[in-house]
């Protein structure tokens, strides 16, 4: 487990009593980018209007109406998630009917693997390249190489530097997902309760955006709510659960909550509360796939979870880059046609909006197969 002195000092200071945003810093796993927290009350927040920010694939054949290839490089291939993501991108190349995409990438969230997958697709060949990054910068060069060869360049899930790609198709705005979580921890664990966060890395640029967010709204509408500790468990089910399960023994009745950032991480800490037959005692709330939670939701282990369809993420962006080739978005659009999906908004400059996060309950989970 990494963490740093300052960490561990804030973490005591929590447990000696005072609020978790008495000393203004934030939660380990964060960024340091501005935050946007949303109103307490469940109203709209303000999205503030901004240049187009992205990059610009150099000298790009025209291939408007032709088929093209695309390759999808995500963060690590052979979990639920990303075989959703991928899923979506094959219906909406059926549906096009001119485009044909290969999922393909590290068997491991690890970035330098990513790159190599990415640079040898640049190497073949191919017309765009889709990407879910692991590291925001490290990502960047390659994915300006491919601008410079005239690639198109997509992102969704996770982003990078914006100019290092054209558009990111975000699965829901970062201050919705943690508006999202925190009030619906709130819910369930109670106001002055302390909770732990299981996280992959602090470089990851989605889940520190969430974070980042999620302190912000967090004191800003739930301040009595006492953060303990961020691990980090890369994106794997072995280690995310042992990391939940080590929170759970060194904070014993003081860990009433905890928030799992990732698709693995949320049902490995739910399994972890299972084991040490403390459901109803901790709180489990995270983004994850309906199945992997769904045994954990029937035996009200876990009562919310919080997520998108990642299969619309998927198609969303297919949607986006074939949009893209054809000329029919553009810097300056305000909006994009996506098929099955309508229009969906461009936001922050240079992001596609796939809508409002959606909580999964024993009720309604049922009804999603993904």
């Amino acid at each position: 487990m990494r963490l740093s002195l300052a960490a561990m000092a804030l973490g005591a200071t929590l447990l000696a009593g005072h609020g978790a945003f008495a000393a203004g810093a934030r939660w380990d796993g964060a960024d340091d980018l501005p935050v946007n927290p949303l109103p307490c009350d469940g109203g709209a927040g303000t999205v503030v209007s901004k240049a187009y920010d992205g990059g610009k694939a150099v000298n790009a054949p025209n291939m408007a109406g032709k088929p093209i290839t695309l390759v999808d490089v995500p963060k690590l291939i052979g979990i639920g998630y990303f075989n959703a993501t991928s899923q979506g991108m094959q219906e909406a190349a059926k549906e096009l009917g001119n485009v044909k995409v290969t999922t393909d990438g590290p068997t491991e969230a690890k970035i330098d693997e990513q790159i190599k997958f990415i640079d040898n697709y640049i190497t073949r060949g191919v017309n765009g390249v889709l990407f879910a990054a692991n590291d925001p910068v490290a990502i960047a060069p390659v994915l300006k190489k491919a601008l410079s060869k005239g690639i198109h360049v997509v992102g969704y899930d996770a982003n990078s530097t914006p100019d290092a790609r054209e558009w990111f198709v975000n699965q829901a705005e970062f201050n919705g997902i943690a508006k999202s979580m925190i009030d619906n921890m709130a819910k369930e664990m109670g106001e002055n309760k302390s909770f732990a966060i299981v996280t992959s890395t602090f470089t990851t640029p989605n889940q520190a955006r969430w974070i980042a967010e999620m302190w912000a709204y967090a004191g800003k509408c739930h301040a009595k709510m006492k953060w303990l500790e961020t691990v980090e468990a890369q994106e794997d089910n072995i280690l995310s659960f042992n990391q939940a399960s080590t929170l759970i023994n060194k904070y014993g009745d003081q860990l009433s909550g905890l928030f799992g950032m990732t698709s693995v991480a949320t049902p490995a800490s739910a399994e972890a509360v299972t084991r040490a037959k403390l459901c109803g005692k901790i709180a489990v709330v995270g983004l994850a796939t309906p199945n992997a939670m769904k045994p954990y939701v029937k035996t009200d282990c876990v009562k919310s979870v919080v997520l998108w369809n990642p299969v619309n993420l998927g198609y969303a962006a297919v949607y986006v880059t074939r949009a893209v080739v054809d000329g029919k978005l553009k810097p300056g659009d305000t909006s994009v046609e996506a098929g099955k999906l309508g229009k969906l908004m461009v936001v922050n400059g240079s992001e596609i909006l796939l809508g409002s996060p959606f909580t999964y309950t024993k009720e309604n989970i049922d009804q999603f197969n993904f």
